[in-house]
């Protein structure tokens, strides 16, 4: 039997390079993102990270930042935001999702409660910024139990230790950080992007993916010729 993360690490590995959107839950309103949502993976989207907002994005840039902010405003929560990827599938979308978020919002939901939830909503993987794979023993417990993936971040700077020791850690993916700076549009891709990339590649367990600062359509397909996402 397949186990639940397979789907993720399928994506990248059959069809390379594969695009992950982005989207927050609840912007401009719940309805709305879910509709958004369903019609990205209509188009073609193979999986999808599904922000979960929150009041202190300390990775994201002006532009998440500010959907964040207007789902907070209109009340979205945790528990709404698990709630709609039940209605993504009982839509009939299946494609990977990962919930990318940050630490306190579980904590404060409850992690066993939260990991549960979110394997039986329907989610496949989680993305959080700000939880390092020396910090994460509890939640790594949770989601192998409940069949989800956890991938850590790789910044450029992160010295050769970090990198074997999130390598060791990351399921479904591996997400390299871009730049040393937080997310949103850049005019150019960093020089240091393929070193980077062949740094981690000799360590890596899982496919690589690439994100932030990642702004044209010539920019993702340098960035496809490097990693599978």
């Amino acid at each position: 039997m397949m186990k639940p993360i397979d789907p993720i690490a399928a994506v990248f590995r059959q069809k390379p390079p594969a695009l992950m959107p982005y989207y927050t839950l609840g912007y401009p309103d719940l309805d709305t993102s879910i509709e958004i949502i369903e019609r990205c993976a209509a188009a073609g989207a193979p999986l999808m990270e599904l922000g979960i907002p929150f009041s202190d994005p300390l990775a994201d840039g002006p532009t998440i930042q500010h959907s964040t902010q207007v789902a907070l405003e209109k009340g979205i929560t945790v528990a709404q935001c698990l709630a709609a990827v039940r209605q993504l599938r009982r839509r009939g979308v299946e494609i990977p999702f990962l919930l990318m978020g940050y630490l306190n919002p579980i904590l404060a939901y409850g992690t066993d409660r939260f990991v549960e939830e979110a394997a039986r909503s329907g989610v496949n993987g989680l993305i959080i910024p700000d939880l390092p794979p020396d910090e994460a023993g509890e939640l790594q417990q949770r989601c192998r139990k409940h069949g989800l993936a956890l991938v850590f971040l790789l910044a450029p700077n992160s010295p050769s230790e970090r990198i074997q020791l999130v390598c060791e850690h990351s399921t479904g993916f591996t997400y390299l950080v871009s730049v040393t700076g937080i997310t949103g549009a850049r005019s150019q891709l960093p020089p240091g992007l393929v070193d980077f990339v062949e740094r981690v590649r000799s360590r890596a367990r899982t496919p690589l993916a690439v994100g932030f600062g990642i702004s044209t359509p010539d920019q993702a397909a340098a960035v496809g010729a490097l990693v599978e996402g």
